[in-house]
């Protein structure tokens, strides 16, 4: 399968280096374009290109950059297609933004709105970089990770969780983008290591007016 991943980060490479070992054509991208990426993508042996290049290259796109950049996303590339969100919401990053402080929405929700005709899941936001590098299993290790998803299109989840699958983690199915708040930043699931049963009840734990400390989960991973 083709996939586009727009955001050169830590995450995108991470995510870029899984689908490479699984099997996948990939196009990687960033801002500032593909000559900027020439180095990453022949260590990860993929191709490189623009942001628009990359969601109109793939099947499946990823997206994994700071949602403060969310309106540059192109939008006509991704209609009818699986689109990733990858992304959290950092207020000292990002900027304060009022309806996700008064928890009218989901940062999903708002990227599902922003790329209107896309088929939006939320996965691979709930994972620290380094374990996404490294906390891969096989199917059936009794200590495989499980990571949460959300999404509004059963087809759309399939592909995704087949993916996290291949990648070497449980998926778990966290409920709709409007649910997808229980894996966000701060909430007891978030970047925290668990296998399946321990995953569900740390989604079913949350609560939507409440936060962990800051910075808590860098302390268990």
């Amino acid at each position: 399968m083709k996939i586009g991943i727009i955001g050169a980060g830590r995450i995108g490479c991470a995510l870029a280096a899984h689908a490479v070992r699984t099997g996948h054509v990939v196009m990687i991208s960033n801002s500032r374009g593909p000559e900027s990426l020439r180095e990453k993508a022949a260590g990860l042996d993929c191709l490189a290109g623009t942001a628009e290049e990359a969601a109109a290259f793939g099947e499946v796109v990823f997206v994994a950059i700071p949602f403060k950049n969310r309106e540059a996303i192109p939008v006509q590339p991704l209609v009818g297609k699986v689109v990733v969100d990858a992304n959290n919401y950092y207020p000292y990053r990002d900027g304060q933004i009022e309806t996700l402080d008064k928890l009218q929405t989901t940062t999903s929700e708002m990227l599902a709105r922003v790329l209107a005709g896309a088929r939006v899941v939320k996965a691979f936001n709930a994972i620290m970089q380094a374990d996404l590098e490294t906390h891969g299993r096989p199917r059936g290790d009794p200590q495989r990770r499980a990571l949460p998803i959300a999404g509004d299109d059963a087809a759309a989840l399939q592909v995704v969780a087949a993916l996290v699958d291949a990648f070497g983690f449980d998926p778990v199915d966290a409920g709709k983008l409007s649910q997808s708040w229980r894996f966000e930043r701060a909430k007891p699931a978030y970047c925290i290591p668990f296998r399946v049963p321990d995953l569900k009840r740390a989604l079913a734990a949350a609560q939507r007016d409440v936060e962990l400390p800051d910075g808590s989960w860098r302390r268990q991973t």
